[in-house]
């Protein structure tokens, strides 16, 4: 198992190196100059030649890599170009938000896909099995911002319930509640897309455990039905569900970056969407290397967490 392990941890290496590259060739291969976008488009050449040359623009771009890259292993992300602060001031704050978010998010999925996956399993081709499938196929299809919208025109400006915008309220305390309060429509509408896909895994892994023949012989012995629904098929049905989970956390991080813009919560995937506006390189670089970064290592827990619900898979 240790093996296995640090076999993981190898293999994070040339991943984080490719998409270190990737980051930094977005970004500089991106149409148009970076210097029209920070001093106008009636800025002199001489002007633009000056922040490039300030930048460190006009260099190859193998030397421009190497020099960012050697400053983010000692954990330098940079000066913001627009407002001249620390990148990382900017993005690590941000990222806790998103990660709040992200969590409370995922609690909700699982819950609702686990309840709902469970029960469709137990009975399957019922009219539940029918209806919560269909509705699945069609809420996992809508896009996460459009939800978002139709939340907010629901339950902020129709009947006033909860806040549409913001992490905390301008009269509020900031404290567990205001910020729970101002959470719920976030969450639901990053919840809901991954909920779906969360329940359909939950109940084709659960129909294919109880298809197998040690389930019958554990109903013709007369086990409970609840004992061998949950003691003995989901316990083998729980690696493809964790492995989907874990998929779900990584996307609930990094790609509901609209919803964030649409609720206003000042989290990274906010900060992202406004810094590719502003063109403001550094932050932008930081935002997705830390989302990446995020999405690797979730993906090496759920690898050390599937070793072990599953033996097998074991080196």
């Amino acid at each position: 198992m240790a093996r296995q392990i640090l076999a993981r941890l190898a293999a994070i290496v040339p991943i984080l190196f490719g998409i270190s590259v990737f980051v930094f060739l977005l970004m500089h291969l991106a149409p148009g100059d970076i210097t029209d976008a920070l001093l106008g488009p009636m800025a002199t050449e001489n002007a633009k030649e000056q922040l490039r040359q300030a930048l460190g623009l006009d260099r190859p771009l193998v030397f421009q890599y190497f020099t960012w890259i050697g400053h983010v292993l000692q954990g330098d992300f940079g000066v913001s170009v627009h407002t001249k602060r620390l990148v990382s001031e900017m993005v690590l704050p941000r990222f806790s938000n998103t990660l709040l978010r992200a969590v409370a998010s995922l609690v909700v999925a699982m819950s609702v896909g686990f309840f709902i996956g469970m029960y469709s399993a137990a009975r399957q081709y019922s009219a539940f099995d029918r209806i919560s499938m269909s509705l699945t196929l069609v809420i996992g299809s809508m896009p996460p911002y459009w939800f978002a919208l139709l939340l907010v025109l629901a339950f902020s400006l129709q009947l006033r319930w909860f806040p549409a915008t913001g992490m905390v309220s301008i009269t509020g305390d900031g404290g567990f509640w205001d910020i729970a309060h101002h959470l719920v429509l976030p969450t639901i509408a990053t919840a809901v897309a991954p909920a779906a896909i969360i329940t359909r895994m939950v109940r084709s892994s659960m129909l294919e455990v109880l298809n197998q023949p040690y389930i019958r012989v554990a109903r013709a012995k007369g086990v409970p039905w609840r004992r061998v629904l949950w003691h003995h098929a989901l316990r083998n049905a729980l690696p493809p569900i964790a492995t989907i989970s874990g998929l779900q956390l990584g996307f609930l991080l990094g790609g509901a970056l609209f919803t964030e813009v649409i609720f206003a919560w000042p989290g990274l995937g906010n900060q992202l969407y406004y810094s590719i506006v502003a063109r403001d390189v550094p932050v932008v670089q930081a935002a997705i290397l830390i989302i990446a970064l995020a999405f690797v290592l979730v993906n090496l827990a759920i690898d050390i967490l599937n070793a072990f619900l599953d033996p097998r898979v074991r080196v």
